[in-house]
């Protein structure tokens, strides 16, 4: 069995692995986004307290959060093993997630850290840009249009990139993520279930890495 937390600054590909990982070992994909949505919607009694704190513009505590982790844990498609997406954020977070995974029999046994550098990571997110008709998003990088300077989607020839995406903007961003990611890797390092993979490779390399921890 395998359960796994994917740690990396935005932008190190993550999400492609994810998908990947679940592709091949079966895992349940569990998204703290998609479970908070879920919860809301079928009006669980934990998905109406996170409800009654997003309504009022606060952020979710991280016990409420947990509670909902711990909720999702126990759904059988877990039971072959599971990701988690989102979650912890921090360590406080992690040794709650620990609790969890103590008390349910699900420990988790890998935490894989996908390692770029700053220089890539900004340049990888500032080369998004934007349809403005459509809206398609575009990576001058790893995604241009078919056609440059024409929107794949709907044809139109005029472009714009989110201030989110701007260099400043973006090297901010990712201050704040090292900030809440070092000390996590820290934690599992200690716990030693922390494997480091290459993120600057191609994503097919990155995967072959990821396979041959996960298959030890």
């Amino acid at each position: 069995m395998i359960n796994l937390i994917l740690l990396g600054l935005p932008g190190a590909g993550k999400g492609t692995a994810s998908e990947r990982i679940v592709d091949e070992f079966h895992l349940a994909h569990i998204s703290t986004g998609d479970m908070f949505r879920e919860a809301i919607a079928n009006e669980t009694p934990v998905g109406l307290e996170a409800k009654s704190y997003i309504d009022n513009g606060n952020l979710v505590p991280d016990e409420v959060t947990a509670k909902l982790v711990e909720e999702r844990l126990q759904q059988k498609d877990t039971e072959k093993g599971f990701i988690l997406d989102g979650f912890p954020r921090t360590t406080v977070q992690a040794e709650l997630l620990e609790d969890i995974t103590k008390r349910l029999d699900k420990r988790l046994t890998n935490v894989i850290s996908i390692d770029v550098s700053e220089d890539v990571l900004i340049k990888r997110l500032s080369a998004r840009y934007m349809c403005k008709a459509c809206g398609a998003t575009y990576n001058k990088i790893s995604n241009p249009t078919k056609v440059e300077g024409k929107c794949d989607r709907c044809g139109g020839s005029e472009f714009y990139q989110r201030d989110d995406d701007k260099p400043e903007v973006v090297k901010n961003r990712l201050e704040v993520n090292k900030k809440m990611n070092t000390p996590l890797k820290d934690f599992y390092d200690k716990k030693g279930i922390l494997s480091s993979v290459n993120g600057e490779q191609t994503p097919d390399k990155v995967f072959e890495e990821i396979y041959d921890i996960l298959k030890k």
